[in-house]
């Protein structure tokens, strides 16, 4: 085999075995929490000798900070691109995407988000804190989609943003924990559901 074609070949194989210790991490941390989840179970889970985890990552520490952004980062990349593809949308169509584009990146890392929403809260400050930056950041981004669409008249001026903002994220994160994804465009239509409540109330 060329060397060159070597060289892929390794590169390839450590970067699958990375992505396995992470997705493996993931799943423990979104079931059993943090403190509960040793490396070695991690390592099993993701069919790799214990002591291999250290080719990878220095600690425990190191792979939930990667899971931990990885969950973020993933939903807040997918919001952007999809509102940098909606042109000249109005400002109620632009919150319907980012609810889509929020969902469908929040379903397709489900493990990643998952183990964010479960675990953030319980984790001491020292592991915390890395990861404010982003979530502020995504909060922002939201709290000026929503400040657009008050200012323009499609959201009532007596309503408070952030609140409504918690509010909306807080109902589609927790959606990882009870949606069902098995029936055809079954995001697309909670998304649709989701916009219609926001914007239209519940009252007939």
């Amino acid at each position: 085999m060329p060397r060159e074609a070597a060289d892929v070949s390794t590169v390839s194989k450590s970067q699958k075995s990375r992505e396995a210790i992470l997705e493996s991490a993931a799943k423990l941390f979104r079931r059993q929490g943090y403190s509960a989840t040793t490396l070695r179970q991690i390592a099993d889970l993701a069919e790799i000798q214990a002591g291999s985890i250290y080719y990878y990552f220095d600690s425990k520490d190191a792979i939930l900070d990667e899971v931990l952004d990885e969950g973020l980062r993933r939903v807040f990349n997918g919001v952007k691109l999809r509102l940098k593809q909606a042109g000249d949308a109005s400002h109620r169509q632009k919150i319907a995407l980012a609810i889509e584009a929020h969902l469908v990146a929040l379903h397709d890392a489900s493990d990643f988000t998952s183990a964010n929403i479960r675990i953030y809260g319980q984790l001491p400050e020292r592991l915390k804190s890395p990861h404010r930056a982003i979530r502020r950041a995504y909060a922002r981004y939201w709290d000026r989609l929503l400040s657009d669409a008050q200012k323009a008249g499609e959201i009532r001026s007596d309503i408070e943003l952030i609140p409504l903002r918690i509010f909306v994220l807080g109902a589609l994160n927790w959606t990882v924990e009870w949606f069902d994804l098995s029936k055809k465009d079954a995001v697309q239509k909670l998304a649709r559901r989701t916009e219609s409540i926001i914007f239209d109330g519940v009252k007939r």
